[in-house]
């Protein structure tokens, strides 16, 4: 029997996230769907950057728009996240702790204009009883955010490893 796959993001303005999780989706043909949050992240790169921040400290969990999309029916999960503050994004937080991932396989990978901190270990601290193939830490500049580090070359093999 095949696998089933599904890509799972979350990404912000910048977009880096969304650009690697599409990457993957038409090399892949997985089924892809993007987590949003009620209330949409706003203000300066400051206020954000403060805000995530916060947000990572306390592991706080923000309300996700309902979706309708069936997990039952898929084997494998292609977890993308940008790192916020060290970690993944809280929504991403919020998405992997109201499900149980007992018995699935997971593929995560990470965008960051920095350090990548312990981001995908965080994602396998909440996932338990799953199990993690190929994870990938995708770096991107720290001031240029959309200039992408990683090369073409490297994501490719890596998502050409997926299939």
């Amino acid at each position: 029997m095949k696998e089933r796959t599904l890509i799972v993001y979350y990404s912000q303005a910048v977009g880096n996230t969304k650009k690697i999780a599409e990457k993957i989706q038409r090399a892949t043909g997985a089924d892809i769907f993007k987590i949003d949050t009620v209330i949409p992240y706003e203000g300066t790169s400051e206020e954000l950057t403060t805000q995530g921040q916060q947000e990572v400290d306390r592991c706080y969990k923000p309300e996700l728009k309902v979706s309708h999309i069936n997990l039952d029916m898929y084997d494998r999960f292609i977890i993308g996240t940008p790192v916020w503050w060290y970690s993944m994004a809280p929504a991403m937080r919020t998405f992997l702790a109201s499900n149980d991932w007992t018995g699935k396989t997971i593929v995560p990978f990470i965008t960051s204009g920095g350090s990548p901190g312990h981001a995908i270990d965080d994602i396998k601290n909440i996932c338990r009883g799953a199990v993690f193939e190929k994870d990938k830490s995708i770096q991107f500049d720290s001031i240029e955010l959309n200039e992408q580090i990683t090369t073409d070359e490297e994501i490719e093999k890596w998502i050409l490893s997926l299939i």
